[in-house]
């Protein structure tokens, strides 16, 4: 699971001093970590990068503090692929309690004001209906989203609120779990950047008892289950080499979410130095966007991410256009 050497050199061939300042494991590709409450996900991000002996890390999609469950991380040079697998639906679990409306649309904000709740099983399903589909939601204060190069949580703590445009979410399933009210245990599965918190806060508006997001889980991020995570504390036991095997899927797996186009040793070439090899027609979506295809030699290795294009040279060809060339395909010229 260790990654590609940069082409033209072997480990062997590398100057001591380079040697000296790498890693002893250097991972390419994603790891799935089960996050508990507590750690934000850059605390998160910190620790893998620490055990995981990685000098870049990121992850898809934040998790906030009080929140649980699948958390991914892309280490090395996956961390330049992010957009692949960013947008995928969501699966939570989660809680909440109706009669209290809070500051921060859960249980852990300021308590604005409670209200009774006169209602039952079935009005609650029924409500809950005009909220599937695809609906608008008004991003929470309390997000990570930015407003003049500042995040909504931190203006929020500083006591500012600010006017947040309206979004179009998907919700395809409601599904309620338990229901003791004023309580109520549920999963939902939705679009990429809707917040939990604020289906909530407006079925309890809807309802007239208000209510608030209680315990949140994320269990999938498509295409990846929480099935497929280490918790914090496996990863702090474990050695690296074990806790890849667990739970890190390497970049070259990851990236088969994208329809592949194979290169020949000659446009692999090409590419590598900021070409645009022809390929054949046929091989991937025309135009897609600049990850909209991934580049793989003829064993199947990743080698870059980019788009197709016509040839305007030649109508029976296509340009392979890379955006993102990984560091081992990368050449100094033609």
């Amino acid at each position: 699971m260790s990654g590609h050497p940069r082409s033209g050199a072997t480990a062997e061939a590398r100057p001591a001093a380079r040697r000296q300042t790498e890693p002893a494991l250097q991972f390419h590709g994603l790891v799935c970590l089960d996050k508990p409450v507590g750690p934000t996900s850059h605390d998160v991000v910190v620790h893998v990068r620490r055990r995981l002996l990685s000098p870049g890390a990121g992850h898809l999609g934040t998790l906030d503090p009080t929140a649980s469950g699948l958390l991914v991380v892309a280490l090395g040079a996956a961390t330049r692929a992010l957009p692949v697998w960013q947008g995928g639906e969501k699966t939570y679990e989660a809680s909440l309690t109706l009669g209290v409306v809070t500051s921060s649309q859960d249980l852990a904000g300021t308590v604005l004001e409670r209200r009774p709740v006169a209602i039952d099983e079935a009005m609650l399903k029924t409500a809950a209906l005009a909220f599937t589909g695809e609906i608008s939601q008004v991003p929470p204060m309390v997000s990570a989203l930015k407003v003049g190069g500042e995040r909504l949580h931190a203006l929020a703590r500083r006591g500012i609120e600010v006017t947040r445009a309206p979004r179009r979410v998907t919700i395809s399933a409601w599904d309620w779990l338990e229901i003791q009210l004023p309580e109520a245990r549920f999963r939902v599965r939705c679009s990429s950047g809707t917040y939990v918190r604020t289906l909530v806060h407006d079925l309890g508006a809807a309802l007239g008892t208000g209510a608030a997001l209680g315990a949140l889980r994320r269990l999938r991020s498509e295409p990846f289950t929480i099935e497929q995570a280490i918790t914090l504390a496996e990863l702090e036991r474990s050695t690296p080499e074990e806790a890849l095997a667990k739970a890190g899927i390497p970049l070259d797996r990851a990236l088969d979410v994208l329809p592949a186009v194979t290169l020949d040793a000659e446009a692999a070439a090409i590419a590598g130095a900021g070409g645009r090899p022809q390929v054949a027609p046929g091989a991937g979506p025309i135009a897609g966007g600049p990850r909209s295809v991934v580049f793989r030699d003829a064993e199947g290795r990743a080698l870059a991410l980019g788009e197709l294009t016509a040839d305007p040279a030649d109508a029976s060809r296509m340009l392979a256009c890379p955006r993102v060339v990984f560091p081992w395909a990368v050449r100094s010229g033609r």
